[in-house]
């Protein structure tokens, strides 16, 4: 699978770590920055993310800044892109079934790496469910 994948200065340490460990699962990874933990402007990283998903250049996202809000917000700002916020294994899943969120973003200040990575796992394997929940889908863009 194609993933593109970007933090801020919060997230960078967790971003090499995911990208290492989605390289060794297979998957194609795209870095979209930064390239140091150096202070920086996450919408400068988060904007090429969703751009890249939101064209289908790349399959799913990858979002890491402190507390996840930033980046996740302004993913959501392209009509094409719903980005989800999971501290939790669970919510990162329920994010893909029930939202068909195809991007994940990951609070690093509030998780631990090993968790983030079962989160950036979870979130690539798991299927959106459609049914019922694909009509609630059709609704969130505002074209």
């Amino acid at each position: 699978m194609k993933i593109a994948i970007g933090s801020d200065h919060a997230g960078f340490d967790y971003k090499v770590e995911i990208i290492s460990y989605l390289k060794e699962l297979g998957h194609d990874v795209q870095d979209f920055g930064p390239s140091s933990a150096d202070s920086v402007d996450y919408p400068d990283f988060a904007h090429p993310v969703a751009t890249s998903v939101e064209t289908a250049e790349n399959t799913l996202g990858v979002l890491i800044c402190g507390s996840a809000n930033g980046v996740a917000i302004t993913a959501n700002k392209h009509q094409g892109i719903r980005a989800a916020i999971a501290w939790q294994n669970e919510i990162a899943a329920l994010a893909r079934q029930h939202n068909n969120a195809n991007i994940i973003c990951i609070p690093a200040r509030f998780v631990d790496l090993e968790l983030a990575k079962k989160i950036t796992h979870t979130f690539l394997t798991t299927d959106f469910e459609g049914g019922r929940h694909a009509n609630r889908v059709n609704k969130i863009a505002c074209n």
